[in-house]
């Protein structure tokens, strides 16, 4: 049997069943816009995303230094993506990859503050 070593990354949003309570529409937009970064991020460093039920994303690299790689450059993104968001709206933050822990990179999304 022939083996095959790969590096897996995982990624949620942290808080996201409060924030789809807080607002629907704009947890879903943004995580659909910040997929894209991700799944562009992915492929750039000879990845794949295998499955994205709910709020996970499962990516597949053929090297470890793909996948920190990658996952270091999401984490450099994701503040340029919300800096682009055009109605100051949700934003989603990454917070730094705990490897040990998960290895992967864990994201929050807040409320902008709107002045009335």
């Amino acid at each position: 049997m022939k083996r095959k070593l790969n590096a897996i990354l995982g990624a949620d949003v942290k808080g996201y069943s409060r924030l789809m309570a807080d607002d629907e529409a704009a947890t879903v937009e943004t995580q659909t816009a910040h997929r894209q970064v991700f799944r562009q991020i992915i492929e750039k460093h000879h990845g794949r995303v295998i499955d994205s039920p709910g709020d996970n994303l499962l990516a597949e690299f053929n090297s470890a230094v793909n996948a920190v790689a990658g996952a270091e450059e999401i984490q450099r993104e994701l503040p340029v993506q919300n800096a682009a968001l055009s109605d100051g709206g949700a934003e989603m933050n990454p917070t730094p990859a705990r490897p040990m822990e998960n290895g992967s990179p864990s994201l929050t999304r807040r409320r902008a503050r709107r002045s009335i």
